[in-house]
């Protein structure tokens, strides 16, 4: 069986550096790592790094993606700026 994506929509923000996203704590590091920040979503801790997208999903759980896989995923909605 196939299935397809209800359309749904989601909230995005691309995260570049550390205060782009309130959620996205500093990455526990010895300096080597300094770009990288550190998101708590349902499935546990992630790294996100310059570029992911934070996406608040439809029951407001919160996860990065990575730009490839957000452009290929998703499209913008009218009445975005």
């Amino acid at each position: 069986m196939k299935f397809r994506k209800k359309p749904v929509v989601i909230e995005a923000t691309q995260w570049f550096k550390h205060g782009d996203h309130p959620l996205v704590e500093v990455y526990p590091t010895d300096g080597e790592e300094e770009n990288k920040g550190w998101i708590v979503t349902l499935e546990g801790g992630h790294i996100v790094t310059p570029g992911d997208w934070i996406i608040t999903g439809v029951v407001g759980e919160t996860y990065p993606c990575k730009p490839d896989i957000f452009e290929m995923t998703y499209e913008a909605v009218d009445g975005n700026s």
